[in-house]
Parts: C-alpha cells; sequence; structure tokens
C-alpha cells in the first residue's frame, strides 16, 4: 500500500445511494410538488372572495353560476349558485379552495365553472335531479 502523495488526485466517493433514499427523496418531490399548486390559487383567491359569474353553454346545456343572493341550498356552496339547465347543483367549497359537486364529489376542481362542466360530463345527457333541500 502506498500512502497518500500530496499532488495526486484524490479520490472522492459518493455514498451509494440505497432504494430506501430514493424512494424517500422521490416521495418527498412528489409531495411537494403536488401541495405548492394547490395551495397557491386558494392563497391567491383569497379562499372567502367569491368566484365571479359565468353563463354558457356547455356540450348543449347551458351551465350558470354567480354569487349567491340567499335563495337555495348554500350551506356548504360559500354563497355560489351553480345551475344546469336551470336546476341547482349543490357545490361546495374545500378548505383547499377547490371545489366539489353532488355529481361529481370525489373530483374537486379549481372553479364552480369547472365544477359544472364536470358535472355535465359525468352526467352524459341525463338531466340534473333536484338535491333535496336539507331544513
Amino acid at each position: 500500500m502506498r500512502g497518500h502523495q500530496p499532488n495526486e488526485p484524490r479520490e472522492i466517493r459518493m455514498p451509494e445511494l440505497s432504494r430506501r433514499r430514493a424512494l424517500t427523496a422521490a416521495a418527498v418531490l412528489a409531495t411537494s410538488a403536488g401541495t405548492l399548486p394547490g395551495i397557491t390559487p386558494a392563497a391567491a383567491a383569497g379562499h372567502h372572495d367569491s368566484p365571479g359569474a359565468f353563463d354558457e353553454v356547455y356540450r348543449g346545456r347551458r351551465i350558470q353560476g354567480r354569487p349567491a343572493t340567499g335563495a337555495g341550498h348554500q350551506h356548504h356552496g360559500a354563497g355560489y349558485t351553480v345551475l344546469v339547465d336551470g336546476v341547482e347543483l349543490h357545490v361546495m367549497r374545500n378548505a383547499d379552495g377547490t371545489w366539489i359537486s353532488v355529481v361529481s364529489h370525489y373530483d374537486p376542481v379549481a372553479t364552480p365553472r369547472a365544477a359544472a362542466r364536470a358535472a355535465v360530463d359525468e352526467l352524459q345527457g341525463a338531466p340534473l335531479l333536484p338535491f333535496p333541500a336539507v331544513n
């Protein structure tokens, strides 16, 4: 064995990347990448701000949305009303600022307009039935 000479390059060994470290790093990156965009819209929207009104025809169905005026079922809708062909679509705003509807409850979207479009897609031409109000 020979000792280290002052002018010889020293071999630097990187620590071996174990499967556990690679999976942990991937999980951390995926989690931070997945949660930051979800937080940003809610923070930018100020969560309590109501989205603007819309009125359009989507796939042959008229969808409308506007801040609620006090009528209708708005317990979870954060004061916002969505209609599909004139029938109220029950919507709810989640704590992270996303929206869900009674039709697409497990598919959160960014806006009430997107919730209305998702409901139209899910209905596949079937009529929206009124959601019974609970008193």
